[in-house]
């Protein structure tokens, strides 16, 4: 099946660069499904071992982001010159043992530390696939195969959602982990024997292979107004993200008197489907109006933002429960056109021997503002609030996503008025694409 494309510039033939995309995008549910379980258990555990709102905001966002944020710039360096199969068959098989190791987890120290192995091995899981993927599709279909890729987070959503309320009624959250983490170390192994890799650049028209240090990426992207403009954008909107969905499972419980295994199926399905439509639809989306202007790459999102501000208005404050597990959908579903876009736009701003380590810069940036501030602050306010507002007090802390979200919109609008198509590589002598150093002029 190793057959050489020259229409497309690629390695593998179509049928093997989609189920390499597929594999991709499995490994990224599992991602989620071991990211995402502990939302759904989190009741529980807070009833368990006694913990406040912001001790769970650590333990689903700071906890994991620091040490997310921290080793994936390291391993996506090593990504850009070494082997990213292997680097990502690895990274599941870590993650998923340390989601299992959590079940076993005593107090609440413990359980920290299981959650920061956890970040440990998912760190070397997207960067080394962005630039996989990359490497199997050209420019004019990127955005669509990123997004399906992107896709997996809300597949892995729905899987955690419905099997971690499932679990957690019949066999309470210790086990719910263990169960949750043993798959994955198996479809490490499948994907290391049936996932080959990809030369670096052979969907462009100029292959790639010198090696770049960190600080010279570094230097390339925050020399390009669109990227700092994009960090800045999907950062906040992350927050916003993350600030809904790691609370919506205690908003539900608290404030609609649902139960864990009723949370875990509307959720999964709330998020799982709107998500997945929203994150292809962006990318399709945008590589449709993209054709003719590049801004659309951003403007998509932006709008797809805007039209957010009423479904998470509705979410939060319908008092008809299934109205707002719909909104709660609805927002998933616009918020996720925004991925696979801004990776694209990414990417073109670097050569295909930094797409791993530009990856690993903007995850750098989105995670620790959104994932890492995000449910520790929504958590904070409620802690804040709650001698006032009492039950309540969680529903107006969440409410802070609405003006975030108000932020991001603006500063999507702002990257698609500067970002223009740059070339997708960078001339020998670096250190500025041509459309940074247009910029940096």
């Amino acid at each position: 099946m190793q057959v050489k494309d020259p229409q497309n510039q690629t390695e593998a033939g179509h049928s093997y660069r989609n189920y390499v995309l597929v594999m991709l995008t499995l490994v990224y549910a599992f991602n989620f499904i071991d990211r995402q379980v502990l939302v759904i258990l989190q009741e529980a555990i807070k009833k368990d071992m006694h913990l406040s709102d912001a001790q769970l905001g650590w333990l689903s966002g700071a906890a994991f982001a620091a040490i997310y944020v921290t080793v994936g710039i390291p391993v996506a360096r090593l990504a850009d010159k070494s082997n990213r199969r292997n680097i990502i068959a690895i990274s599941l098989g870590l993650w998923s043992l340390m989601t299992a190791a959590c079940g076993m987890a005593r107090n609440y120290l413990q359980l920290f530390f299981a959650r920061i192995g956890v970040g440990v091995g998912e760190a070397g899981g997207s960067p080394p696939a962005h630039a996989m993927i990359s490497d199997y599709f050209p420019p004019r279909k990127r955005s669509t195969a990123l997004a399906i890729y992107s896709a997996g987070i809300y597949l892995g959503m729905l899987i955690g959602f419905a099997m971690g309320g499932y679990l957690s009624q019949r066999i309470g959250w210790r086990k719910a982990f263990m169960v949750v983490g043993i798959p994955g170390i198996i479809f490490s192994l499948l994907f290391f024997v049936t996932v080959r890799e990809p030369s670096r650049g052979a969907t462009d028209a100029a292959k790639a292979d010198e090696s770049h240090t960190f600080s010279e990426v570094v230097r390339l992207l925050f020399s390009s107004r669109t990227f700092v403009y994009l960090a800045m954008a999907t950062s906040l909107l992350v927050f916003c993200i993350y600030g809904l969905s790691n609370w919506a499972s205690s908003f539900l419980a608290r404030l609609h008197g649902m139960r864990t295994s009723q949370i875990g199926l509307a959720l999964g399905l709330a998020f799982g489907i709107g998500g997945g439509i929203g994150s292809i639809a962006g990318g399709w989306l945008t590589d449709l109006f993209g054709k003719s202007n590049k801004a659309w790459y951003l403007r998509i999102p932006a709008f797809a933002i805007l039209v957010s501000l009423l479904f998470e208005a509705l979410a939060l404050f319908s008092p008809v429960t299934g109205i707002s597990v719909v909104a709660f959908g609805c927002v998933a579903g616009l918020h996720s056109m925004y991925l696979g876009p801004s990776l694209s736009v990414a990417h073109s701003l670097v050569p295909a021997s930094m797409r791993a380590q530009t990856s690993a810069v903007l995850f750098f940036c989105l995670n620790l503002i959104g994932l890492g501030l995000g449910p520790p602050v929504v958590g904070y306010i409620a802690d804040l609030l709650k001698p006032t507002q009492g039950v309540e007090s969680l529903r107006w802390a969440m409410s802070v996503v609405i003006l975030v979200s108000v932020v991001a919109m603006v500063l999507f609008f702002k990257t698609a008025g500067i970002y223009r198509a740059a070339p997708p590589s960078i001339v020998r002598q670096m250190p500025l694409t041509n459309e940074a150093s247009s910029e940096a002029r």
